[in-house]
């Protein structure tokens, strides 16, 4: 059998809002602000998702969550990656690495790292060794500097076998 191999990447952005929690990579962020969303607007966890997706070939997030739908309201985006991992793993791929970079200047987020990433490895049943959460400062530039939103990246990459 010859290994395949796919990269995916993924993105996301919400803005900042008053009176939603903060959720990020699964970890609810003590802030004084949360994102504006469908579901919990988790944007770690959307932009791992929508990596995961692209690179099977399944579409995005939103084809498989609609926002207009109801029944994703206020949903937890860790059952959305859980779902996410079992269409990936129903497709035929493992993930083999997955990198979430986040981009904002507050709050501080290299404390919640260690439990970012043990949350995201559980919701995709993956090594805590294979997924890594980067924060990264705007330097006050953007709308991430400006403190009016929070944005993440992510690439995958995924190994599948052919038949």
């Amino acid at each position: 059998m010859t290994p395949r191999l796919r990269i995916g990447q993924g993105v996301d952005v919400h803005p900042l809002v008053s009176g939603r929690p903060l959720l990020l990579g699964g970890v609810q962020v003590p802030f004084d602000r949360g994102l504006d969303g469908h579901s919990d607007a988790d944007v770690v966890a959307h932009a791992a998702c929508d990596a995961l997706l692209s690179a099977a070939g399944l579409g995005d997030l939103g084809q498989h969550f609609p926002p207009g739908d109801p029944r994703w309201a206020g949903a937890s985006s860790l059952e959305l990656c859980r779902q996410v991992a079992k269409l990936v793993a129903e497709a035929g791929w493992t993930v083999q690495s997955l990198t979430v970079t986040v981009l904002c200047d507050q709050p501080r987020l290299g404390p919640l790292v260690p439990a970012m990433r043990q949350a995201l490895s559980g919701a995709f049943d993956l090594d805590p060794a294979c997924l890594q959460v980067v924060p990264k400062s705007a330097e006050g530039l953007g709308f991430t500097g400006r403190g009016e939103g929070i944005a993440a990246l992510a690439v995958c990459l995924l190994a599948g076998t052919e038949g």
